[in-house]
Parts: structure tokens; sequence; C-alpha cells
């Protein structure tokens, strides 16, 4: 019996995923507003009664899409070993890990970077701005250790820093394809440059 309810919640778990992939895939293009349930039960082959057995509300399944997100996003900034380099490769790794996450779940991260600004003060996202909070101070840290280190400017705030890099990094899924030529590793190899050692060429 135990194998049988064991089995049960694993499809259960399964055609969650489907659910949320497929509403992932509907906001990021029209946003939650726009996104009916309906339209999430026909892309996953659901009437909307059958779909509420799973979320009990639109509401619920973005909730649950954004909170997952954070919650994965900061199990692989944490499983990259941040502390143990040195603050290029510190930052480095936390462009590798964003990149390969935008790659990976473009709807979903387009969903956050566009819709969590007009949620997170809803009592239900309070797991989802705990974790956001989790996500700044870890980027901050990196910074910080890298003035402290001495490699990074100190006249420049590093929140300012903060939102210049993470936007670049994040907003890179409209414009990179899945099939695009341009490597992950390259490209966060390009971005660090950029943003570390600048463009302009120097005399001498």
């Amino acid at each position: 019996m135990a194998v049988e309810r064991t089995a049960v919640e694993s499809t259960a778990d399964g055609r969650k995923s489907e659910i949320l992939s497929a509403a992932a895939e509907l906001f990021a293009a029209r946003g939650i507003d726009a996104t009916s349930v309906r339209e999430i039960g026909d892309k996953v082959g659901l009437n909307p009664g059958a779909l509420y057995h799973y979320f009990p509300s639109k509401n619920a399944i973005a909730n649950e899409l954004i909170t997952g997100y954070l919650t994965d996003l900061l199990a692989d900034y944490r499983a990259a070993g941040l502390d143990e380099l040195d603050p290029r490769a510190r930052l480095k790794a936390i462009v590798d890990v964003s990149l390969a996450t935008g790659a990976a779940r473009p709807g979903a991260t387009k969903v956050y970077h566009t819709e969590f600004a007009n949620l997170r003060t809803l009592q239900d996202y309070s797991e989802a701005r705990e974790l956001t909070a989790s996500i700044q101070r870890l980027w901050l840290d990196a910074i910080e250790a890298g003035k402290g280190a001495g490699v990074l400017r100190t006249d420049i705030p590093s929140k300012v820093f903060h939102r210049f890099l993470r936007d670049a990094v994040w907003f890179s899924v409209y414009w990179r394809k899945a099939d695009d030529p341009y490597p992950l590793d390259e490209l966060s190899e390009h971005c660090i440059s950029l943003f570390l050692d600048g463009m302009a060429l120097r005399n001498g």
C-alpha cells in the first residue's frame, strides 16, 4: 500500500510540474493577469475543475512557480561554494549560475523579473520575499568582498553595482536564444570582463 501511495504522489508531482511549466510559458508571454486558468488547463489537457485539484487558484500557481524558482536558484548559488573563491571568481560563479538558470528556465526567469515587483507586498509571497533578500545579500556580499580585497572600486555604492550587473545578466534571457551559438561560459566571461575591466582601451 505504501508503494501505491508513493506512485500516486509521484504522478501528482509530475502533473504539478507540467502545470507550472505551462504556466511559466504563458505568464512569460502574456503576464499573469492576462492568463486564465482555462488557458493553463488547455495547455496541459485539463479542464479548470481538474486543474483546481492540483492548485486552488491562479495565484497559488504563480506563488509556487516563483517560490520554487527562487528556492532552486539559491540552492545552486550555495552549491557553487562562493565563500571559498577569490572575489573575481566569486562574481563569475554567481554570473555562471544565473545565466545557466536563465537558459534552463527562461519562462520562470521572465515571470519572476517582470511580475514579482507587483506581487512582493502580498502576504502569500512572504517566503519569496525572504528568498529574494537572501539572494540579494549573496550578490552584495560578493561585491563587498571584492571591495575589501582591493579589487573593486569603493566609490561606487555596492547596491548600484549590483543592480547594473544583475540586470545585465538576467535580461540576457530576452535576447539570447536556446540555439544561440554564443556559449554561456563565454558570455559569462565577457560579462565579468566588461563590468570589472571595462570596454575602453588603455593607452600604453
